[in-house]
């Protein structure tokens, strides 16, 4: 979700649209993302979200609750904001530079990557695990397809991320970082044109 237009909804969701949350959430039962999305991303009130899963409000309450429980277990240590920012704006200035070794000192030890194509475009489909494959990963990314690219910072989902843009400027991918105090715990690349519409024009 493109944020740089409506910072105030960025900053009031922050929480239900952090990447991390967002993936944590296929952990949950069905019925308990679908508690904690109308209740933490959309505001639904217990009694909208009973109605609309077809329950009681004390049971939609309890299953907000549990969800919210099971992500907080899970979920690393956020990183306080400024901290974030500041490691996605050195991201997008070693992407930049084509400096693999200053992104590679900015990974977690056990960082992952992935590429959502969202069966549009060819991208990778399995999950990469380590520094030394998400390194080699991105290293292959920035030599075939970012080599003559733009790079901006933008407002996703609350939080700041990467625009590639083509030539012409239009949009080629998105880079979302999940951050802690780690560093870089989680890398995803976004080439579904249809996710990437919004932001053609931006900026």
């Amino acid at each position: 979700m493109d944020t740089s237009a409506d910072p105030a909804l960025g900053a009031e969701r922050a929480e239900a649209l952090d990447l991390a949350v967002l993936l944590l959430l296929e952990r949950l039962t069905p019925t308990e993302r679908a508690a904690y999305v109308l209740r933490e991303a959309f505001d639904y009130s217990h009694r909208q979200v009973g109605e609309v899963l077809d329950t009681s409000e004390v049971n939609a309450r309890q299953l907000v609750s549990r969800a919210r429980r099971h992500l907080a277990s899970q979920r690393p240590s956020p990183v306080a904001p400024v901290r974030r920012r500041e490691l996605v704006e050195a991201f997008l200035d070693a992407a930049r530079e084509g400096n693999v070794a200053a992104l590679e000192r900015m990974l977690a030890e056990d960082v992952r990557a992935w590429s959502d194509g969202g069966g549009r475009v060819n991208a990778a489909r399995k999950e990469l695990a380590g520094v030394g494959r998400v390194t080699t990963f991105l290293d292959n990314v920035l030599r075939k397809y970012w080599h003559t690219a733009g790079f901006r910072f933008v407002e996703v989902n609350g939080g700041g991320s990467l625009l590639v843009t083509n030539a012409d400027g239009s949009p080629q991918s998105l880079v979302a970082l999940d951050c802690s105090d780690r560093g870089v715990e989680r890398v995803l690349i976004v080439v579904n044109p249809d996710k990437l519409r919004r932001f053609a024009g931006a900026g």
